[in-house]
């Protein structure tokens, strides 16, 4: 059995980061994760994509964030079971919680943090005939390696910031980079939008509003994706590759077993330390929902710190709390 103070269960960004914060009031972290590596979301869908908004960085790609929060975390030993889904949390006598993972392995801990960003997480796909025929063959959920892409004809479609980043981007790799967006709208950040209709304006891309793709076809891989405008007429478009961006449909999995209070597939929390209903038992990060949440990696990171104040009390309950700050400090591992 794996002893440890705090069990996070998720380690994309915001549980990575938890280490951290934990690590500064000489708290030992495990950590588990259904996917086979680290970095959540950030490495399994998106490495190379560029984010915006993480303070300090005008623009750092995904996979880069995760490998410095690997550094930044490194000097509090922190441990890893990979690969696995958590299925139960066992309360014991004495309150502490032992965590069981679909391979059997146990976690005895004082707190769990659950930062499994969406839960178990599968991609939106559109209504389109034989679209799944294509999985593979041109159609591609995900932007994994933007080389696959270089000089190749690509369209995508959807109006979040996914599609909008990943249009911006790819107009610098593909040979045509198409956009097709079912509003004259966008849902994503305005930034990324007025982006996208500037290299519009300059014929780096191609921007269809107003439409929809119907329909796919190629003969053993993709060749052309159909589109219906305003106008209901079928227009083809060549196509190598198709990536649909229409967001990731959450699932809880075994998390919704658990006597939590969940709020359309989230989490409620507590806002003053991001607690859930189960004493000891804290959601940080995308998975969790309060009044007036945003959904950005920032957010959790604030959660993360304000989570391990609290998660002290549990860890030391015989020890008095002291804020202390990492610019005199320093930072100090076990």
């Amino acid at each position: 059995m794996i002893l440890t103070d705090i069990c996070i269960i998720g380690a994309g960004p915001v549980g990575l980061f938890s280490v951290f914060e934990a690590g500064l009031l000489k708290m030992r972290c495990h950590l588990i994760d259904a996917l086979p590596q680290v970095g959540g979301q950030l490495s399994e869908i998106y490495p190379q994509k560029p984010i915006y908004d993480i303070p300090g960085y005008p623009t750092i790609k995904a996979q880069e964030l995760i490998d410095n929060l690997m550094a930044q975390i490194a000097p509090f030993k922190p441990s890893f079971t990979l690969g696995e889904r958590v299925e139960a949390i066992e309360r014991q006598e004495d309150e502490s919680l032992v965590v069981k993972t679909s391979d059997g392995t146990l976690v005895h801990t004082k707190v769990v943090v659950i930062a499994g960003g969406l839960g178990c997480f599968e991609p939106r796909k559109p209504e389109i005939a034989d679209l799944e025929t294509f999985e593979g063959k041109g159609v591609a959920y995900m932007v994994k390696n933007p080389e696959l892409f270089r000089d190749k004809h690509i369209v995508l479609a959807g109006g979040g910031d996914s599609a909008l980043d990943w249009t911006a981007y790819l107009s610098e790799v593909a040979k045509t980079t198409t956009l097709i967006h079912r509003s004259d709208t966008f849902r994503g950040a305005p930034d990324s939008a007025e982006k996208v209709f500037e290299l519009a304006e300059k014929g780096k891309i191609n921007l269809i509003l107003q439409s929809n793709v119907v329909s796919l076809q190629g003969n053993g891989h993709l060749k052309e994706v159909v589109i219906v405008g305003k106008d209901k007429t079928p227009r083809a478009i060549r196509s190598d590759y198709f990536i649909p961006l229409f967001g990731l449909s959450p699932k809880l999995g075994p998390i919704a077993d658990w006597g939590l209070n969940i709020s359309k597939s989230a989490i409620e929390v507590n806002t003053f330390d991001y607690s859930t209903n189960v004493e000891r038992i804290y959601a940080i990060g995308d998975i969790n929902t309060y009044p007036g949440k945003l959904k950005l990696i920032l957010t959790g990171f604030h959660e993360a710190a304000m989570m391990c104040q609290s998660a002290f009390k549990y860890v030391y309950p015989n020890q008095h709390l002291s804020f202390k700050y990492t610019t005199v400090n320093g930072v100090n591992a076990f």
